[in-house]
């Protein structure tokens, strides 16, 4: 029997895509950016921290709305593209709840985290893989929903 993939590991999954995105880390700060010439160019570096900023607050509120995910079937089960890759389409996807979730306000959410990591690679240079993420598609799993695996009956699986 498969051990249900418990909702702090989700999250942890949800932070490492966002630091391998570039979107957790705003860089060093330089503190002596007003003592040097190059101080004009200090707004311009606000913008990145700024777009990563509101990536991960939205991603936190993106989290809070899903919440537990609890479902009863696996029709309750959905997945929202979440994140931004530099070359376009979502960085991952998350699993959420039909039965408690607001999907309307979950895709708004969504396309906004988007907008902002869109904005961050683009003012920061940010290159990819260019790899494309394919929904992987959710299932209902000792009453919560959860990403399907890879391969395993999952979008892979042929």
């Amino acid at each position: 029997m498969k051990k249900p993939i418990p909702s702090s590991f989700l999250r942890l999954c949800f932070a490492a895509a966002l630091i391998a995105s570039g979107t957790a880390c705003g860089g060093p700060s330089n503190t002596s950016a007003a003592a040097s010439p190059a101080a004009s160019a200090a707004p311009a570096k606000q913008a990145p921290v700024a777009a990563a900023d509101a990536a991960r607050s939205l991603g936190a509120r993106i989290t809070a709305e899903i919440g537990d995910a609890a479902c009863d079937n696996t029709s309750q089960c959905r997945t929202l593209p979440v994140g931004s890759k530099a070359c376009g389409g979502p960085a991952g996807f998350l699993p959420w709840s039909a039965k408690r979730g607001n999907g309307e306000l979950l895709a708004r959410l969504a396309a906004e985290q988007a907008a902002a990591e869109k904005k961050m690679n683009e003012n920061s240079g940010m290159m990819s893989t260019c790899s494309v993420e394919q929904d992987p598609g959710a299932t209902c799993s000792a009453g919560k929903c959860v990403l399907q695996p890879r391969g395993l009956g999952g979008v892979d699986a042929r």
